[in-house]
């Protein structure tokens, strides 16, 4: 059986059995589904959270239950320190990480008056600052093995300018440059890098922005998390597809 069909662990033989991946942003929404369906295709998971420990808690107990040897390490990814300081743990307890997921993100609706110089330096250093800061510490290991897989999560915002503000499509706009100039740098060494752009996925940062209504989207209903961690998942096992921006937005935006 498949892992959807039993929501157990799957076999030794996996392609990401024995890896170990790193989950930023890994509590709660896109980040917690994301490190549950790589521990249940056979990755050995590590993920950053930055503030509930008790939410932090019950993923790794759930992960356990999956099979999965696994950590979660407190850490602000926005912070060169911190990052460092989260790497040596999880070299120290599972091995190097060779998938990482750079999901750790905020979001702030406001209006365009609202919007500090406060506000945008928080969101585009927790969104695309976290994610040079996370990648650079973690390509040393990928290059000397020749093998990683740089997943980027972006947002419909950068194509789209989305609901939520200015700030934040620039940060999420940023990931995909970000993404697009380390394919290129990397695609001979057996590192992929990849954005996923989501749209209104049923999590608790879009219940909060009263302006993410279904009805923007042309399915007609929200994306669940678990969508946009099959995609994740696709990328972890795929050595062919770098550079891309893969859309899971219901049909919001179409690319070419």
């Amino acid at each position: 059986m498949t892992e959807n069909e039993t929501g157990s662990r799957e076999p030794a033989d996996s392609e990401l059995a024995g890896r170990t991946a790193l989950v930023t942003g890994g509590s709660r929404g896109i980040g917690r589904a994301v490190a549950i369906a790589l521990a249940r295709k056979g990755a050995d998971v590590a993920f950053a959270y930055r503030a509930s420990e008790e939410k932090a808690q019950q993923i790794e107990t759930e992960l356990h239950r999956l099979g999965s040897r696994c950590m979660s390490v407190k850490a602000d990814v926005s912070r060169s320190e911190d990052v460092s300081r989260m790497m040596d743990a999880v070299r120290e307890r599972l091995g190097s990480p060779l998938i990482l997921v750079n999901n750790a993100g905020v979001s702030r609706p406001q209006s365009l008056p609202e919007i500090t110089e406060r506000d945008w330096n928080e969101i585009v250093e927790t969104n695309l600052t976290s994610a040079f800061l996370v990648t650079q510490a973690a390509l040393p290991d990928m290059r000397a093995r020749r093998w990683g897989r740089v997943i980027n999560m972006s947002s419909v915002a950068a194509q789209l300018g989305g609901v939520v503000g200015p700030h934040y499509a620039a940060s999420k706009a940023g990931m995909i440059g970000l993404t697009h100039s380390y394919a290129a740098i990397l695609a001979r060494e057996g590192i992929t890098v990849n954005a996923v752009a989501p749209a209104l996925i049923d999590t608790e940062m879009v219940a909060a922005n009263a302006r993410a209504r279904p009805e923007l989207i042309p399915v007609g209903r929200l994306g669940t998390v678990e969508e946009v961690a099959a995609v994740v998942v696709m990328l972890a096992c795929n050595g062919y597809i770098t550079g891309q921006t893969i859309n899971v937005n219901g049909g919001w935006y179409m690319s070419s």
